[in-house]
């Protein structure tokens, strides 16, 4: 199965209104970023045994690890929860710029490091949020 099969599969499974607020943020993310990779992360190990909720990813980094080792990553990632729907911006590296700088713009979200976390896809600003995406984006490119 493709990704884009994957993807459309696991937006189906969610129930309402999450199922349409993860749909319309999948939609905003593709115009915010039109050429970005796209990845469909399951949740399982290799083992298969679930270890996170699935997630949809956006774009394309390398992360380096302190080890030395290098892994391809997605640079911005969702997932739909039980409390919400998270946004991960990936490979930030000062930790309190995402909350400093959008934390108080957003609405009604909880926003650390490197997650966006909130209920309803209307309780936040989408423009904001589609700033914070473009500004992780262009720190991890």
């Amino acid at each position: 199965m493709g990704i884009q099969e994957q993807i459309k599969n696991y937006i189906a499974s969610q129930p309402e209104p999450k199922r349409s607020d993860v749909e319309v943020l999948h939609n905003q993310i593709l115009q915010v970023l039109p050429d970005a990779k796209l990845w469909f992360l399951d949740g399982k190990d290799d083992k298969g045994k679930i270890v996170t909720n699935p997630q949809i990813g956006y774009g394309l980094q390398t992360i380096k690890y302190a080890n030395g080792k290098t892994k391809e990553f997605f640079q911005v990632g969702i997932s739909a929860n039980t409390t919400g729907i998270s946004v991960y911006i990936m490979g930030i590296e000062n930790k309190k710029y995402l909350p400093e700088t959008y934390g108080k713009t957003i609405g009604k979200a909880s926003v650390t490091g490197y997650c966006i976390k909130f209920k309803k896809l209307k309780d936040i600003n989408i423009a904001t949020l589609e700033e914070a995406i473009r500004d992780g984006v262009e720190q991890t490119t």
